[in-house]
């Protein structure tokens, strides 16, 4: 029987353990996967092939990364690749549990477990370019659920990045092709300095990048007014057979780091536009950032209840 909405998660990804203080926590995947349950979803921890999962990452990334990566993990702690990408030791186990909950929530839908999945998973991954991490990422998970779609035959796909922060590295990762959508709404100029207007792809790739960005201080209806105008674009452009989407939620107005004032009740229609744009089309939403907890949590369930066809959700 196919679920409202599947949530997926596993527990390695809280064993990316950075210094205290650092706002990617591990008490983050604890917080979306509350936001989930008080949703009325209740989370599965997924199955994990590390072999497989290592190969799916390098059809997107330099063979060499996942190599680097556990190399710096046996010296850590230290900082991989940038000062803002701390590791621990468990941080590889993490970066390769988290692709594996977007392969695993690939593999859902095509078995037709589920139309709506929700991968809780950390650490997040659209900063992550083929060769270096950065911004927190290690591997680009919904990159690598994107070209695993594509090997799949369920080309083309859409990836909608909805986080304050441009995904600069998948947008990298897909700009030359016109099998990948690529429709991101964000704070700009911003981290990574990417995400102009006029980034919309070259060769093949020309009009298969959309990027939307926002001054700081956007809300509820600058947000959505954005992202509806994305959306009608990308349709207009091609017909997904699959949804990706950058599940970020540091557009949130009580967010730490994003400067924005996206509300609760914002991320509820920003599921529920999602759904309807995809209609029929299965769609795959994978966490990227959110560090305010409280936040986290409301806006993950108001997200993944809408995304479900299930309606809003009021929070106090």
């Amino acid at each position: 029987m196919e679920a409202e909405l599947l949530v997926l998660t596993h527990a390695d990804c809280g064993q990316h353990v950075p210094a205290p203080g650092h706002p990617e926590r591990p008490t983050r995947l604890e917080a979306a996967l509350q936001g989930a349950r008080l949703a009325g979803f209740t989370p599965e921890e997924c199955e994990l092939a590390e072999e497989e999962v290592l190969a799916a990452v390098g059809w997107v990334h330099d063979p060499q990364l996942a190599e680097r990566l556990a190399a710096a993990c046996r010296n850590a702690p230290t900082f991989f690749d940038s000062p803002d990408n701390p590791v621990s030791q468990g941080t590889y186990r993490a970066a390769v549990a988290a692709v594996g909950c977007a392969l695993a929530g690939l593999q859902a839908i095509r078995r037709g477990r589920a139309s709506r999945v929700f991968a809780a998973l950390r650490p997040p991954g659209h900063h992550a370019t083929r060769s270096r991490a950065m911004g927190f990422c290690f591997f680009n998970n919904v990159a690598v659920a994107a070209e695993a779609a594509c090997r799949a035959g369920l080309a083309p796909v859409a990836v909608v990045d909805f986080d304050v922060h441009h995904g600069n590295g998948t947008q990298e990762l897909f700009y030359h092709r016109d099998d990948v959508f690529y429709l991101s709404v964000h704070r700009y100029p911003f981290y990574p300095g990417t995400g102009g207007a006029q980034e919309i792809g070259v060769g093949r790739g020309k009009g298969f990048t959309r990027n939307f960005p926002l001054a700081a201080g956007a809300d509820d209806a600058t947000y959505l007014e954005a992202l509806a105008a994305g959306l009608e674009e990308l349709q207009k452009t091609l017909t997904p057979r699959v949804w990706l989407v950058s599940a970020g939620f540091d557009a949130h107005q009580w967010d730490p780091l994003g400067g924005m004032e996206v509300t609760t009740q914002g991320f509820g229609r920003i599921g529920a536009l999602l759904h309807q744009a995809a209609g029929e089309a299965p769609v795959l939403a994978v966490l990227e950032g959110g560090y305010s907890l409280r936040a986290l949590t409301e806006g993950v369930a108001a997200f993944c209840r809408n995304l479900a066809g299930k309606g809003q959700l009021e929070v106090m």
